[in-house]
């Protein structure tokens, strides 16, 4: 299985088949538009400007499962990003990432990658929040928090998960030894 046998819906509701990106390195994105980490669009945005024509994509899927911090319509959402952050890279209608309602691409991405760790500054605070969700939540997949980063190959396999604490250079990093 790859991520290519899925299908996604956008932020205007069609059903887009994730093979519509063959060939190309994806950065599938949870976000959320009221989240401390939502300034990371500008980061993210740049890193497409600068990839996007070696073959590069960001998947972004807003995600409302992380203290309502994206309790907007799609079309809010959009509006948000895009004149906030004027962000390029292709949007998708809201989606849960855990649970029995998750998007069956995050089923996929979460029952095949393993929790990272968090890092930095910020991992003591996001430590507590993940084990007051999960008290286990360093021994599974499941997505801990808005923006946790999937980094899928040319041939549609997960080459690497990143936390949202990661450093966004280390995801570059990794993006271009994968291009």
């Amino acid at each position: 299985m790859t991520v290519y046998n899925f299908t996604a819906k956008d932020n205007l509701g069609n059903d887009v088949p994730l093979d519509t990106y063959k060939g190309k390195v994806l950065l599938i994105v949870n976000t959320a538009t009221g989240c401390g980490f939502t300034p990371q669009y500008e980061e993210l945005q740049n890193m497409y400007d600068e990839l996007k024509e070696e073959g590069f994509e960001i998947l972004d899927f807003p995600c409302n499962q992380f203290m309502n911090q994206a309790p907007g319509s799609d079309a809010e959402i959009q509006d948000f990003c895009t004149s906030k952050f004027s962000t390029t890279f292709p949007r998708f209608s809201k989606v849960d990432v855990n649970g029995e309602n998750a998007a069956p691409v995050f089923k996929w991405l979460t029952e095949n990658t393993v929790f990272q760790g968090f890092e930095g500054k910020m991992a003591t605070m996001m430590k507590l929040m993940a084990k007051a969700r999960d008290k286990d939540y360093k021994n599974n997949g499941k997505v801990k928090w808005n923006f946790t980063k999937f980094v899928i190959d040319r041939n549609g396999e997960i080459a690497a998960r990143f936390e949202p604490t990661a450093d966004l250079a280390a995801v570059k990093a990794k993006i271009k030894e994968v291009l």
